[in-house]
């Protein structure tokens, strides 16, 4: 069972850049999933979680430039992220996450997105 991202890269403020990720066995259909942004010398963060029904919950600093959705038939996670801000940059991680206790279950290798100023 893995967690594979794709879709980051280097952008100008202002910008934009789509994130995926692709679920393999079976952890994606019982599982919320969720992308979090780490920084350097910072916490990783939730950035945006969608439920297994396909409702999105959003960190506020992101709430109406991002959107997170799911493709349950492709076991595809993806993050649409628009009007990218300098503040935006870091490491994108995709989860699984546990529907009930909120634990991130299995973690993604991490994909790197730079916004520059």
């Amino acid at each position: 069972v893995q967690l594979v991202e794709s879709g980051g890269g280097l952008v100008q403020t202002g910008g934009s850049l789509r994130l995926s990720c692709a679920a393999s066995g079976s952890i994606f259909s019982i599982s919320d999933m969720g992308w979090y942004r780490q920084a350097p010398g910072e916490q990783r963060i939730l950035v945006a979680r969608i439920t297994s029904t396909g409702r999105g919950h959003y960190t506020d600093a992101v709430k109406g430039r991002f959107t997170i959705s799911r493709n349950d038939a492709e076991n595809t996670v993806s993050l649409q992220m628009n009007s990218l801000k300098p503040e935006d940059t870091g490491v994108y991680f995709c989860a699984a996450i546990n529907r009930v206790s909120g634990v991130v279950e299995l973690w993604g290798q991490g994909t790197q997105v730079t916004v520059s100023s």
